[in-house]
């Protein structure tokens, strides 16, 4: 059973030891940088994903100050917990929690074009791309 938690003074130093595979480094910002980011743009919300009691897992989203709309900037999984369904599992949590607001119809997300990973992840949760790239990453967009 996954569940989604806010990262509080208890599970704070855990979730920025939590670290992806040396060869995944280069896809996503460390969770430290994430927290630290959360800080100075107090409308990302930062959750903290955990299996049962376990953590294994960070992410982050917001309404984007620039567009109002929903992006998801972070998901990570960490390395000893990957390929077990986790980052798909929370995603769909956090769709699904996202989607309760009835006044946006779309959730954005970006990546490295090289993470063939995430794409793949993205895919099957059903974004496709909208076409742009921001900063070096594809755009995708997933509609409701």
């Amino acid at each position: 059973m996954i569940a989604l938690r806010e990262i509080d003074r208890d599970n704070f130093y855990d979730v920025i030891k939590l670290s992806v595979t040396d060869d995944q480094k280069e896809f996503v910002a460390s969770n430290l940088f994430s927290l630290a980011q959360a800080k100075a743009y107090p409308e990302c919300i930062c959750l903290a994903i955990y299996h049962d009691e376990v953590l294994v897992g960070f992410m982050m989203y917001c309404i984007d100050h620039e567009d109002q709309e929903y992006w998801i900037y972070r998901l990570m999984i960490d390395a000893k917990n990957q390929s077990k369904g986790f980052g798909k599992a929370a995603m769909e949590q956090l769709i699904d929690r996202i989607k309760e607001d009835p006044r946006h119809r779309m959730i954005y997300i970006s990546f490295e074009p090289a993470n063939i990973g995430a794409r793949h992840l993205y895919e099957q949760l059903g974004f496709q791309a909208d076409g742009r790239v921001i900063d070096g990453e594809v755009v995708y967009k997933l509609e409701y």
